[in-house]
């Protein structure tokens, strides 16, 4: 019979005169270490609705749906898909718009619907005002245009978005509806890429 090493009887010994490292959590409050990775807390104001965090979501947690009719994207975050991976607060433009908790980590209930399972966000659409297809938000191209400072007044969408946010003109007051085709004078409307892009080329090729 062999006896057993020193090393594993100091192993026993240690095992046997130490408290169990497990916390005592839920009859304890469990106090995670610092780095912890608990629920992505969405702060509203700081999130633009850019689909940057839907986008590299590997669980499809964050889900959008964008509703042309109300001018409004629509983004359900399902936590209970969530692998706390953290990849939202990494990739997210404004750095602020979701930050992981390290209190905010006890999501466990008995409804998958449940309010604090599910959250609900809304954000305001920038549409074409030609083919109504949608830019992005209206909250992110005022974004884009602050972080580019004076570089953005090369793109007539931010002129317009600056337009809209410091209330130049009051909704209705300004007729925007292209009636004619798109022209050149319709260059300075809220246009996607694609009719942008049409404007640009009829400007360029004369009529035949």
């Amino acid at each position: 019979m062999k006896y057993p090493k020193l090393r594993e009887v100091r192993e026993a010994v240690t095992s046997l005169f130490t408290a169990p490292y497990t916390t005592k959590f839920p009859k304890e409050p469990h106090t995670p270490f610092e780095g912890f990775r608990g629920k992505p807390t969405v702060n509203d104001e700081k999130c633009v609705g850019c689909l940057t965090c839907s986008n590299v979501c590997p669980s499809y947690a964050i889900t959008v749906e964008d509703d042309k009719e109300r001018g409004i994207r629509k983004i359900v975050r399902d936590y209970g898909k969530c692998i706390f991976c953290g990849q939202c607060q990494n990739y997210c433009i404004t750095g602020e718009g979701v930050i992981l908790s390290d209190t905010d980590y006890d999501l466990s209930t008995f409804d998958r619907k449940d309010e604090n399972t599910v959250e609900t966000q809304e954000k305001e659409l920038l549409l074409c005002e030609n083919c109504g297809a949608v830019i992005t938000t209206k909250e992110h191209i005022q974004f884009l245009h602050k972080k580019l400072g004076p570089k953005a007044y090369s793109s007539l969408i931010d002129l317009n978005a600056l337009n809209d946010e410091l209330k130049l003109s009051k909704p209705g007051e300004t007729k925007t509806e292209v009636t004619e085709g798109l022209r050149r004078k319709d260059t300075f409307k809220v246009l996607c890429p694609n009719c942008l892009r049409k404007v640009l080329v009829n400007n360029l090729l004369p009529d035949e």
